[in-house]
């Protein structure tokens, strides 16, 4: 299956972080990839994400200004399966 692609916009890059903000429209997705970094979301919309993983297919709700973070090595394809537009901002630990 085709997706549409989720939205990258690098808001700081710098020695310390990066800052990436995410947008997805419904049923868009990251694609897969490998995060080589820890890492911050920073959810500023409600959504529900659903996240394809070696390990399965599992749904994860976001709150608006609700964050969670991830260790270096997580491996994953993220698609907004919601019916709304989604948004988050990561925050990359370097």
């Amino acid at each position: 299956m085709t997706r549409a692609q989720a939205v990258p916009t690098v808001q700081v890059d710098n020695v310390r972080v990066k800052v990436t903000e995410w947008r997805f429209a419904p049923g868009a997705e990251t694609g897969w990839h490998r995060h080589a970094m820890d890492y911050v979301v920073v959810p500023i919309t409600d959504g529900l994400l659903r996240i394809e993983a070696a390990t399965g297919t599992f749904d994860s709700p976001l709150t608006a200004g609700v964050s969670y973070s991830r260790l270096t090595g997580v491996e994953h394809n993220v698609i907004n399966a919601g019916a709304q537009d989604l948004v988050f901002v990561e925050v990359e630990l370097k």
